[in-house]
């Protein structure tokens, strides 16, 4: 298989749960990224879901996806070889990536290694930054979803807010690591200069909420009754899109992009009722139609088998959305047929792994067997200099 996109590359990973899914992004890439771990072997490595049949040391189905194509050894850097060794390392790198208070971080002097190696790219995430009234405090994922403002977003207006499934959060703040790491290490080519770029989970956070600061900061010249958006459960900001219940699950309905499109289907349908009314067409009252084609969509759909309704909207280009329970993901022919699931070995054991975002023409994504915490140990010393001791 042809090289990854980042195969020259060497990248000193000590990032806990808030940067681990960038030092996987680039990884996957062909970056060659060493994560060290403490001689009781990383914490990451507790996290289940577990593969029992992988065998001891490896069975953390969570630490095989996002410490994939890791060379991981162990380093005690309460002992002066450690620190060498984690320092050397360092001075080896083109890009660290850091997480405040993760392990190793507090034993290196980045400010020297980044004047010793001019074009030395670190990245350091934190979960408020370097700076602010905040900048000491910490956030778990579900508390940095929190105080970053999306999960106000959730839920319906009589509900709590919700949680997102999994670390939907860090892995937010983990694609900008990847980001600012790339960004950070083209103008280092381009330039011979390397930076150091500060990522805030906090303010990764803020930076999706697109338009619901938006509403806030321009609701008088939106005409809306508030500045804040109601929480609406499945629907979206325009009340145009919405999670409607059929005969045997669920399908996110719209009659956007082409009102008149979805106006003709449920004409053929007998299900239009009043919407041929001319009252609906006048622009001043787009937003009395929306309401009015929504509730005859609702009651349309109750009696539709989602499935089947999903694939004669996508015919029709009505960009509807069947909910896929988890299994139906699991086994979708789309997925299937472009390979994305991939096998993948942890130990003893191959399991299947979710696969590619990306698809590259020349340097292909790819997966190496999971890493134990010692198994590069005698490459990785080599690499420096350091036999194996």
């Amino acid at each position: 298989m042809t090289e990854g996109a980042l195969q020259d590359i060497r990248i000193l990973d000590l990032t806990d749960e808030r940067g681990i899914y960038g030092a996987k992004l680039l990884a996957d890439l062909g970056a060659d990224v060493v994560r060290p771990e403490p001689p009781g072997g990383d914490p990451l490595r507790q996290r289940g879901p577990h593969a029992d049949a992988a065998g001891a040391g490896a069975t953390s189905l969570w630490h095989a996806f996002f410490a994939s194509n890791r060379r991981c050894f162990i380093v005690d850097v309460d002992r002066v070889e450690g620190v060498q060794q984690l320092s050397a390392l360092a001075a080896g790198a083109d890009i660290i990536l850091t997480c405040d208070q993760a392990y190793g971080v507090d034993q290196l002097e980045l400010d020297a290694l980044a004047a010793a190696k001019p074009a030395l790219v670190i990245v350091n995430t934190s979960s408020f930054g370097q700076s602010g009234p905040w900048r000491d405090f910490l956030a778990p994922d579900l508390v940095a979803g929190a105080l970053g403002g999306a999960v106000a977003t959730t839920g319906d207006v009589d509900t709590p807010p919700l949680k997102s499934f999994g670390e939907l959060n860090f892995m937010v703040s983990g694609t900008y690591v990847a980001i600012a790491a790339l960004a950070a290490l083209f103008s280092a080519r381009q330039t011979g200069a390397g930076q150091q770029a500060d990522v805030s989970v906090h303010e990764t956070i803020v930076s999706c909420l697109e338009q619901v600061l938006m509403f806030y900061w321009y609701a008088d010249r939106l005409m809306r009754p508030s500045k804040i958006l109601p929480r609406q459960g499945a629907t979206h900001w325009s009340n145009a899109y919405t999670v409607m219940n059929g005969r045997n699950g669920s399908i996110m309905v719209t009659p956007t992009p082409d009102f008149d499109n979805q106006l003709a289907w449920l004409i053929e349908e007998e299900a239009h009722g009043d919407l041929i009314d001319p009252k609906y067409m006048a622009p001043e009252n787009l937003g009395l139609r929306v309401e009015r084609t929504m509730e005859l969509l609702r009651e349309w759909v109750a009696d539709k088998d989602v499935e089947t309704l999903f694939h004669e909207a996508q015919e029709r280009h009505c960009p509807y959305g069947w909910v896929l329970p988890i299994e139906r993901v699991a086994d979708n022919p789309q997925l299937d047929a472009r390979q994305w699931y991939q096998p993948y070995q942890i130990g003893q054991a191959e399991v299947t792994s979710p696969g590619a975002p990306y698809r590259f023409s020349e340097t292909p994504w790819q997966l190496k067997p999971h890493s134990g915490p010692a198994d590069e140990a005698a490459a990785v010393l080599a690499d420096i200099g350091w036999g194996v001791s």
